[in-house]
């Protein structure tokens, strides 16, 4: 079950990170702090960005900037590593709202064989082993 804490400002789900899918040093997301959280997120420029502090759903996609060129970096990594676009996520987010983000997400990063969240940063299913590259994003 994905809750509305576990997506970060940039339109990522933490639930879908390998980081928080993880057994041992568990990260519990960006918008939540823990001991284990990565290095690279806790210095992440958008996390801790000024202007996206100032708007009122805490979203990149309400700033002035948006997209900024760092958006425009990782949506570009994400697109072509891991099959999704933080671009879409915060569009989709700005026009259904978060709860429906929410519903997408979880129905479509299932695992079709065990019904577990599949990570974006793997090509197999973290809990069965299932191969996952040609599921349909």
């Amino acid at each position: 079950m994905i809750i509305t804490k576990l997506i970060a400002p940039c339109g990522m789900n933490c639930a879908l990170c390998m980081a928080f899918q993880r057994e041992k040093n568990h990260c519990s997301g960006c918008n939540l702090d823990n001991e284990n959280k990565p290095k690279s997120c806790v210095r992440c420029i958008i996390v801790n960005c000024e202007l996206r502090k100032q708007t009122a759903s805490g979203f990149c996609y309400e700033c002035s900037k948006f997209p900024c060129h760092r958006m425009k970096q990782l949506d570009k990594r994400y697109r072509t590593k891991y099959r999704m676009s933080m671009l879409e996520n915060l569009e989709y987010i700005r026009l259904n709202g978060l709860k429906r983000f929410i519903g997408f997400e979880s129905e479509r990063w299932r695992c079709q064989n065990c019904g577990q969240l599949v990570s974006v940063h793997r090509t197999y299913c973290l809990h069965c082993g299932v191969d996952t590259s040609a599921y349909p994003v």
